[in-house]
């Protein structure tokens, strides 16, 4: 269990580099489309965000799903196993605090 435990990704960017590209280059499309049409440039803002929250706890919740499974088999996890899991769920749990 222990080297599967350091799959789990709890810190670094929530979204791919080329993710985080698209979405910015959404997010100039928008604001420059401000000018000609103000009411669809909201709207268009209001989905893209909805958008990107959607990502970010997709990715929240699969994290939280992969640690909380590797802890569940109290027969093949270790103390070991346990405490490298508690550090993950701590960097976890900071990510979460850090977008609040």
């Amino acid at each position: 269990m222990s080297t599967e435990a350091t799959t789990v990704t709890t810190h670094g960017p929530l979204l791919a580099e080329m993710d985080r590209a698209q979405l910015w280059q959404r997010w100039e499309e928008i604001q420059a489309g401000f000018v000609d049409q103000p009411q669809k440039a909201v709207a268009d803002a209001d989905v893209l965000v909805l958008d990107l929250l959607d990502r970010i706890m997709q990715v929240f919740h699969d994290q939280r799903q992969e640690l909380e499974h590797r802890w569940q088999d109290p027969d093949v996890v270790t103390t070991e196993d346990l405490r490298q899991l508690l550090q993950r769920y701590r960097s976890f749990f900071g990510r979460l605090l850090e977008t609040a």
